[in-house]
């Protein structure tokens, strides 16, 4: 394969992995379809604390680890020549694998939030969302929707 279709096929397949690395965002301002028309129970309370945390995806998808191993063994195969090039591309390929699947790793990862409540019927709790373009502080007043399936979103 020559350099400029080897960088063609590695930037097509980096681009990949990003777009197939984004989750939903799952803000207090983000609402999918499905949400929309749907009654919530709103309540008010007082931050109590506010606390940064990681949100992590729960399963990867496997597409860094697949794009990683793709790109590794294209790499690795214009690496010397006959059983040389076989060898680098395996190298390349397992090499690629692990760096891929902590680059899904890392893309899926967001910022999120850890929220204490103390609810104006005298219920404290702690909800965790994704932290968007809002910003909370101790002793600041929210709204709590919360909808039939128990879903809790807080917003300023």
């Amino acid at each position: 394969m020559n350099p400029i279709s080897m960088r063609a096929v590695v930037c097509a397949l980096a681009a990949l992995l990003v777009a197939a690395c984004a989750g939903p965002d799952r803000s207090a301002s983000a609402y999918r379809d499905v949400e929309t028309r749907r009654p919530m129970a709103v309540n008010y309370g007082t931050v109590q604390a506010v606390r940064t945390v990681k949100l992590e995806r729960d399963r990867p998808t496997g597409t860094g680890a697949a794009a990683g191993a793709v790109i590794g063994g294209v790499a690795g195969s214009s690496i010397g020549s006959g059983r040389g090039s076989i060898i680098g591309s395996v190298a390349g390929a397992v090499v690629g694998g692990v760096v891929g699947s902590h680059a899904e790793q890392s893309l899926s990862d967001r910022p999120g939030l850890e929220l204490t409540i103390r609810g104006d019927d005298g219920r404290t709790f702690a909800v965790v969302q994704e932290a968007g373009a809002d910003s909370f502080a101790p002793g600041m007043r929210v709204r709590i929707l919360t909808d039939s399936r128990g879903q809790v979103r807080v917003t300023p």
